[in-house]
Formats: C-alpha cells, structure tokens, sequence
C-alpha cells in the first residue's frame, strides 16, 4: 500500500509481515499472500480449502504460505486480520480507502461495486448457504425473534424487525447502549430467540446480551464477519458476511443481503403465516388510508362571514337603550 505525499496511514503487524515475506516467496506463494492481502474480509469467511479453491492451489500451499508470513495456523491470522482492522479509526479506514481509490469517483465506484461482488460470492458458497439453513432451522422454532444491534447495525436490525413481523414471526429489536440496553434485556423471556450483529471484538453490550441468553437458555444465531474468533464462538449458529474490506470503510451491502435471504427462507418455512400476516397488513393499510382520506376537516364560518342573528342584535340595542 503506497500512501500519497502528505497522508499519513498507520500500517498494521500484518501489512509488515506481507512487505517482509514477499521477497522469499515463490510464485504460487506470492499469488496467495497477494490473495490475503486483497481480499482480507474473504479469509475471514472461509476455510484453507475454500482460499485453495478460489487461489487456485491446494489448501496445503495456503497454510505454508500462512505459516512463512508467520502465523502457525489460519486461525492466527484471522486473529490478525480482525486485530488489524478494529485498530483503526473511521477516519483512518476512509483515508485508506480514498488513497486505493486515488478519489477518483469512477475508480471510487468500481472499488465498492468490487467489494460488494466479494461479499456476495460468499453469500453464494455453500459454506454460507449451509450457516443461513442452521441460522433458520433455530430461529424457526422460537416464540419471538430479538435482534440486536448497535451503533450503525442497529438500523439494519430495525429494518430486519419490520420484515420479520410482515412475515408473521413475532419480533422485537434491542438497540440501546450502556445501562439504556438492560431495560430491553429485562424483557427477554423464555422461548425467544436471538439474532445478533455484532464484529470484531467483545464489547460490553455484546458481552452482556450473551450472558443473559445463557442465563436464561435462549438460542444465539450471530451475524458477523469472520469465523474462529471469541465471538463467533459465543453463539449457537453463527453466518459470517463480509462487511467490505478489512481496514477500510465497513460496508453493509451483503449483510443486507444475507439478512433479506434468511427472513424469505423463515417465511417460506411458514408460509400460510407470512401470507395471513400480509394479507392483515394490506387490510389494515386500506383501513388507514380510507380513515385518512375520508376524514375532512369542517370549519365554521369566518370572522368575516359570520352573521350576527337577529335576536342579538335586538337585544343590544335595547340593553343599551336602557
């Protein structure tokens, strides 16, 4: 990555490892580092046979290579790869982003369209489509689905509520912060299920809607970027969507995607409820907008055409008579 005069970026431990490893590499070996340095957020969804695949090597030449850049294992560096990426600033991540794209807007538009393509090519693996069928078979037995998300992720868990409830699941979101969010965390109950969004590292709301979950037995599916880490763990079923590229500007377009995909498939395994809970919802829409359309406001006469009765004004002038 080469900075312009002027714009200072902060490299991370892996950018400096790729730079010193690339000298003794071999050809298939430069091929794959360039693949991990590129596609970051892709290794982080995938397994040492998925990257050969899509390489075009053998899992076995992916994990050497992983180990001459000096991480023992995959899962060390994914470990990086999230490290290097929460390290940075929002600032950060777009100086980044606007450096690669040398802010040309045509180049700026090819590199999100770009990104984009990445994220729904994993949507696409059979990896992923086999996370969302897990992520479905345990939501669809629960009472109510309760989506969490904060920050940024909590208008897409908004959005994936409404969409949820027109498909007749019973909903509800939790998207407060700091002490606001045990208010929503009170009012889980026995049969929920929940839907997490949530990257990178273990903050303390994320840390306290899993605690409470086992506390009281509830199922966990997790929305995130990358597989093998802390988090990803916590969860009972767990659908990894790439959030663009590692280190710059997060972007939700496939998440959005993966979202809009396994509330059809919650539908279409219920279907006679989805259909009766749209059909409720477009009767309950002609029922507002005739109430809108018939409801007109009627005034009285204005000042300036009021008439006075008769009877009044009689009874003035013979007040004032006397």
């Amino acid at each position: 990555m080469i900075a312009e005069a002027g714009t200072k970026v902060q490299f991370s431990e892996l950018d400096r490892r790729l730079a010193r490893a690339r000298p003794r590499l071999a050809a298939t070996g430069l091929r794959v580092a360039k693949f991990i340095d590129e596609n970051r957020q892709i290794v982080l969804a995938s397994s040492a046979a998925a990257l050969g695949a899509r390489i075009g090597t053998s899992d076995a030449t992916v994990l050497r290579t992983i180990q001459r850049l000096g991480f023992p294992s995959l899962a060390d560096l994914k470990s990086e790869i999230l490290k290097s990426a929460t390290s940075s600033t929002p600032a950060d991540d777009m100086r980044r982003s606007l450096i690669d794209l040398k802010k040309a807007t045509g180049e700026a538009v090819d590199g999100i369209l770009q990104a984009h393509a990445e994220g729904i090519a994993v949507l696409r693996s059979a990896k992923c489509r086999a996370q969302i069928a897990a992520a479905v078979q345990l939501l669809d037995g629960a009472a109510r689905i309760v989506v969490f998300g904060i920050g940024p992720s909590s208008a897409l868990a908004d959005y994936v509520s409404i969409l949820l409830a027109r498909s007749g699941r019973r909903t509800r979101t939790m998207t407060a912060t700091g002490s606001m969010l045990a208010d929503q965390l009170l009012d889980l109950r026995s049969g929920d299920a929940l839907l997490i969004l949530a990257y990178g590292r273990l903050y303390r709301e994320v840390k306290a809607v899993f605690a409470e979950a086992r506390a009281i037995d509830l199922k966990t599916v997790l929305i995130t970027e990358a597989e093998d880490t802390p988090l990803s763990s916590m969860a009972d079923a767990c659908v990894t969507i790439p959030r663009g590229r590692p280190g710059r500007m997060a972007l939700h377009g496939a998440t959005l995607v993966g979202l809009e995909a396994l509330v059809f498939s919650l539908a279409a395994a219920k279907p006679d409820a989805a259909l009766a809970s749209l059909d409720n919802l477009n009767r309950l829409r002609r029922a507002t907008e005739a109430q809108g359309g018939a409801k007109k406001t009627t005034r009285g006469p204005t000042k300036s055409n009021r008439r006075t009765p008769a009877w009044t004004t009689t009874s003035k002038r013979a007040r004032f008579r006397k």
